[in-house]
C-alpha cells in the first residue's frame, strides 16, 4: 500500500504547503488552506531494476492534416463561440454566476442534440432527476430523449457511460460535486476536483465523447478550483450577465479549436434562453435620445460588429477624492481617458465624480471605445447632447491623438444598416478609403478637436433655450452667471 502523507492545499489556487498557515502566499487569500491526504510515491524495492520507458515513433512536421470533425449543437450562438460545434473527445469547462442560466443553456443544448438523434447524457450532482425534469417541462423540452442521472461517483459515472452506445455529449453539473475513490478528500476540495477532472478527460479522449464540465465561480467571477483544471480542458467558456438585465453573453476565455474573441448573445425569457441574431438592435432598443452623456459605440466582438450605448455622468463632488465608478468597461482605461482629457484638452474633472456605464450589461474589452467614452464624458460635463444619428469609434493615445482601429468597414456597415447617418472616426480610417453609402464620415485627428466641437455645440444649445430657462440655470449657478444671462437677454 502507498503511504499516506498529509499536505495542506489552498482551495482557491491549488498551492501546496508542508504545514498550515493562515494566508496563501500564492494568491493572497486568507483561510483557504485545508489539510488533505495524498498518496506518496511508492518507494523503489531493493534489488529490482528501475522501469525503462518504451520507445515510440516520431513523425515529421510536414504531412496531411485534417480538420477535426465537429458536431453542431443546434444553437447558432453557442456554435459561434465554440468555433463551429463540439470536437470529438473535447472537454469544455463552463463557468458563471449562480442563477445566471448555465443549467438552462446546457439542457437546451442536450435537448437539441437528442432531437437530432444523438445520444446526450445529463448528469447532475446538485439536483435530483425530478428537479431536472421540472426545468425541462418549463422549457418545453420534456419530449427530448435526454438521458438523466443524479450521481457524484466518478467511477460509477465512467462505468455507466462506457456501457452500451457511446454518447456524443455528456454534461457534468457540476465538477465541484464529483468525487473519486482514488483520493481521500472531501468532494469540492482541490485534490478531488483535479482527480475527477482527470478521470473524465481520460474517458473523453478514449471514447471520443464531448464532455462539458460546469464549474462554480468565486466572488471575483473566476472559475473556482485549481487553475490546473483550466489548463487540462480544451476550452473555457464563461456565461456572463446581470440579474437585472435579460441579456446573457457567452464568451470563450480559452479555445484550442476555435477563436477566443467571439461572443454569443442570448435573452432570458420565460421559455428559456432565446438566441439574439442581431444584438445591436436589442442593445439600442431602449436608447434615450437627446440626453447629454450618451454616445453610441460601434464595436467589434470577434467577427461580429456590435453597436452599444455608452452612458456617462459627470457631477460635482463634495468628497476630497472624487469617485470613479465604471460598469462594463476597464477601470484603468477610464483613468487613462480622464488623464488625457485633463492634460491635453483642458477638461477639468479633478473635482467631479465620474460614472460610466455600458448599457445592456455588456462588457467591452477593446480600446476602440476610447473615443465614444470621451465624447460621452465631455457631453455630460458640458450639458450638450450628442447627435442621435452618430456613432463613435477610435483609440486615444497618451498624446491625445486618435489612433485607427481594425475592421472599420464592418463597423460602418453595421451603423449604416441600423439607420445611422454619420460616424466620428479616426482620420486614418478615411485615408484607407473606408466609406459607406449614405453615411457621412467625420474624421478626428486629435481628442482636443472633438472636445472643442462638443463644447461649441453646448454653447449653441444654451443660446437656443428660452430666457426663462437660461435665467433658471443662472440662478442655480450663482449671481455672476445670472448677470451674464440678463445681459444676453437685453442684447
Amino acid at each position: 500500500m502507498a503511504r499516506r502523507e498529509a499536505s495542506f492545499i489552498c482551495q482557491n489556487c491549488g498551492a501546496t504547503y508542508g504545514r498550515w498557515q493562515g494566508k496563501c502566499d500564492a494568491c493572497g487569500e486568507w483561510n483557504t488552506i485545508a489539510e488533505e491526504n495524498a498518496a506518496s510515491e511508492r518507494p523503489q524495492m531493493p534489488g529490482r531494476a528501475p522501469r525503462k520507458g518504451r520507445v515510440f515513433a516520431l513523425e515529421a512536421l510536414a504531412g496531411a492534416t485534417h480538420d477535426a470533425p465537429r458536431l453542431a449543437s443546434g444553437l447558432a450562438e453557442f456554435d459561434r463561440v465554440t468555433g463551429g460545434g463540439f470536437v470529438r473527445g473535447s472537454v469544455l469547462l463552463l463557468g458563471g454566476d449562480p442563477g445566471i442560466g448555465k443549467s438552462t443553456l446546457l439542457i437546451q443544448v442536450a435537448a437539441t442534440l437528442a432531437r437530432a438523434k444523438q445520444r446526450a447524457v445529463y448528469i447532475s450532482g446538485e439536483e435530483a432527476v425530478a428537479q431536472v425534469r421540472l426545468r425541462a417541462e418549463r422549457l418545453g423540452l420534456a419530449g427530448a430523449q435526454v438521458e438523466l442521472a443524479a450521481e457524484t461517483s466518478i467511477e460509477d459515472i465512467v462505468a455507466t457511460l462506457g456501457d452500451g452506445e457511446t454518447p456524443r455529449l455528456v454534461i457534468i453539473d457540476s465538477i465541484q460535486t464529483m468525487w473519486t475513490d482514488m483520493v481521500e478528500s472531501a468532494p469540492g476540495t482541490v485534490t478531488q476536483v483535479r482527480a475527477s477532472a482527470q478521470a473524465l478527460i481520460r474517458f473523453a479522449k478514449r471514447s471520443g465523447t464531448a464532455v462539458i464540465l460546469v464549474g462554480h465561480v468565486t466572488k471575483d467571477g473566476q472559475i473556482a478550483g485549481p487553475r490546473v483544471v483550466e489548463h487540462m480542458v480544451d476550452a473555457v467558456l464563461s456565461f456572463e450577465g446581470e440579474g437585472s438585465h435579460q441579456f446573457r453573453v457567452l464568451r470563450a476565455a480559452k479555445n484550442r479549436f476555435g477563436p477566443t474573441d467571439e461572443i454569443g448573445v442570448f435573452e432570458m425569457t420565460g421559455g428559456g434562453l432565446r438566441e439574439i441574431t442581431n444584438p445591436s438592435e436589442l442593445f439600442l432598443s431602449e436608447r434615450d435620445l437627446g440626453s447629454p452623456g450618451t454616445a453610441v459605440f460601434a464595436g467589434i466582438e470577434g467577427s461580429r460588429p456590435l453597436l452599444v450605448e455608452i452612458q456617462a455622468l459627470v457631477a460635482p463632488s463634495s468628497l476630497g477624492t472624487p469617485r470613479r465608478a465604471v460598469n462594463g468597461w476597464d477601470q484603468n482605461r477610464l483613468s487613462m481617458v480622464l488623464a488625457v482629457l485633463e492634460a491635453h484638452c483642458g477638461v477639468r474633472l479633478s473635482s467631479h465624480d465620474v460614472y460610466l456605464n455600458v448599457a445592456g450589461g455588456l462588457r467591452i474589452q477593446e480600446p476602440a471605445a476610447d473615443l465614444a467614452a470621451a465624447a460621452a464624458l465631455v457631453s455630460s460635463l458640458a450639458g450638450a447632447s450628442l447627435p442621435a444619428d452618430a456613432v463613435y469609434f477610435g483609440e486615444i493615445s497618451l498624446s491625445g491623438a486618435v489612433r485607427p482601429v481594425a475592421q472599420a468597414a464592418s463597423r460602418l456597415k453595421e451603423a449604416q444598416k441600423l439607420g445611422f447617418a454619420r460616424a466620428i472616426l479616426p482620420e486614418a480610417a478615411r485615408a484607407e478609403g473606408t466609406s459607406e453609402p449614405g453615411l457621412s464620415l467625420q474624421p478626428v485627428g486629435s481628442l482636443a478637436s472633438l472636445v472643442a466641437d462638443i463644447a461649441a455645440q453646448g454653447k449653441t444649445d444654451d443660446r437656443r433655450q428660452p430666457s426663462d430657462d437660461r435665467r433658471r440655470k443662472a440662478d442655480d449657478r450663482g449671481p455672476t452667471t445670472d448677470v451674464r444671462a440678463r445681459k444676453a437677454d437685453a442684447g
